[in-house]
């Protein structure tokens, strides 16, 4: 539990190049809920939660060499009624 709550006073900044696998598996080790992204500068550029991550992992669309720039301001796949056919 310690652990946990001295995490919880540091956010883990990873470059944004690092695949959403990877991003997920950090934070799981971790036991964060958010990444903040940083490009080669190591100039923030956003921040991502592991429920956004779990979104993107769980379309159609993902591949494991997703990077995590590449979900950055993407929207969210959203399953609507017109995604069903009858």
């Amino acid at each position: 539990m310690a652990r946990a709550g001295h995490l919880d006073a540091i956010e883990l900044r990873v470059f944004d190049d690092m695949t959403v696998e990877v991003a997920l598996s950090v934070m799981a080790g971790a036991g964060v809920d958010h990444l903040l992204l940083c490009d080669g500068d190591d100039e923030r550029t956003g921040s991502v939660t592991r429920a956004e991550l779990a979104v993107h992992r769980d379309s159609s669309a993902y591949t494991d060499h997703v990077r995590l720039r590449d979900v950055l301001g993407a929207p969210c796949p959203v399953v609507g009624p017109s995604s069903f056919s009858l």
